[in-house]
């Protein structure tokens, strides 16, 4: 595609030809790194909180599908928005400032809707940033470097998502262990003490810190070398633009999407299955703890898939990831009270993410030029926004109407729909 396809480009953040990790590549890892440790350590316990303060289960589902389908239908708006005024790093400042005041404000919650409102202020700050960040990482390499960046990317992201629940356990563990430390550490906010779920509503507000550095690293870290504006940009016009080839890879992720429900849900089943043996406090810190083993088998598996991808046709190499997810529902759908079993399926889960995420993220750029990237991640995020949104409000509405099986085997059937469809689709290279 032009100057990118040479072998000697100009991007910002390079210093010299051929090195992939560049200031740019690192840049986006870091800032990930810190707002995945702000977004994951709220998150580990979110579902054992809207226990305490007397929220359902299928509450919990649309408050996950909600969001989520909030963020993706901003991200269309975000990335279209960019590729019409030529630049993408200011308001990626903004989306990561969103998401931190999103998850503090859950600090303040007694009912589910603040939780809800929360959230979607969250996710809509991720919404913005997402297709911005990830078209200035496409465009920050070569080609034939993108899986590289794109799993170093993944790789630092979710070395966040290993610390934050790490760091929520941590002070769950002091809550119940040290209650006077903890009493102490909380005594220069009175209403909190006494407030229902208070060890919870601390880590939220604690989430502060990392929250506001992932910030602060996405100001002075990453360059952008904006382009010139394109104003004569229509909307539905580059969207019906968009390439055939590329319409198919993104009905073979909307099927796939609508199986895979939002990891919350995943952490209460583990809770609810392990709490007649092992207590409800306990099972939700080994429910933590599994959380953290997902996302630390996310992390060391993401730069080696996304390495890995080019021996491969990306669209059936995608299609295996698939094929881990349906044998992880599966795992959730027969579950059993033992701790190993959820070892082996929290382990899987955290290889099909890295998967998806990855490869989703390196195989749109194979279909589109820069030009249109931010509108082209935008439409990607729609569809598995919407996928999202169906998985985590079926699944939730299922568990709570026939049971936990049920939803989990409407996700093994549908997944399996997608991995087939993504591994018909021919392969598309830039």
């Amino acid at each position: 595609m032009g100057q990118r396809d040479s072998a000697v480009i100009t991007v910002p953040g390079r210093r010299f030809v051929g090195a992939w990790l560049n200031r740019n590549v690192f840049a986006f890892g870091l800032t990930s790194f810190l707002s995945d440790f702000c977004h994951e350590m709220a998150t580990a316990v979110l579902p054992q909180f809207m226990q305490a303060i007397g929220a359902s289960v299928a509450a919990l589902g649309f408050i996950e599908g909600v969001s989520d389908a909030t963020s993706s239908f901003v991200k269309l708006g975000a990335g279209f928005h960019s590729d019409r005024i030529g630049h993408r790093k200011g308001w990626s400042i903004i989306g990561y400032a969103l998401t931190t005041f999103g998850i503090v404000l859950i600090t303040f919650a007694f009912a589910w809707p603040l939780i809800l409102f929360a959230r979607i202020v969250g996710w809509l700050g991720r919404g913005i940033r997402g297709p911005l960040r990830d078209a200035m990482l496409a465009d920050s390499v070569l080609p034939k470097d993108r899986g590289k960046a794109f799993g170093f990317h993944r790789a630092g992201d979710t070395a966040g998502a290993v610390v934050g629940p790490l760091a929520a356990f941590g002070l769950l563990s002091l809550a119940t262990s040290r209650p006077k430390v903890a009493n102490a550490v909380i005594g220069w906010i009175p209403w909190l003490s006494d407030a229902v779920g208070w060890p919870f509503r601390v880590i939220f507000l604690l989430s502060l810190v990392p929250g506001l550095l992932s910030v602060a690293t996405m100001a002075f870290l990453v360059r952008e070398k904006p382009r010139a504006p394109n104003n004569q940009m229509r909307f539905w016009g580059t969207i019906r633009a968009m390439p055939r080839a590329y319409r198919s890879f993104l009905l073979a992720v909307g099927v796939f999407g609508i199986a895979d429900f939002a990891p919350t849900l995943m952490i209460l089943r583990a809770t609810t299955v392990l709490a007649p043996t092992l207590g409800s406090l306990e099972a939700a810190r080994v429910a933590a703890l599994l959380y953290t083993l997902r996302n630390v088998v996310y992390a060391l598996a993401s730069f080696p898939i996304g390495a890995l991808s080019d021996r491969f046709s990306r669209t059936r190499y995608l299609a295996a990831g698939y094929g881990v997810a349906v044998v992880t529902f599966a795992g959730f759908a027969f579950a059993v009270p033992t701790v190993w079993w959820f070892v082996i399926f929290f382990s899987l889960a955290g290889v099909f993410i890295a998967w998806e995420d990855t490869m989703e993220g390196v195989a749109v750029r194979d279909y589109v030029k820069t030009e249109v990237a931010g509108t082209a991640y935008g439409v990607l995020g729609v569809v598995n926004g919407i996928g999202d949104f169906g998985s985590s409000l079926v699944v939730g509405l299922l568990w709570t109407s026939v049971g936990p099986t049920v939803g989990f085997l409407y996700a093994v059937v549908v997944g399996a729909a997608g991995t087939i469809l993504m591994a018909r689709l021919a392969e598309a290279r830039s």
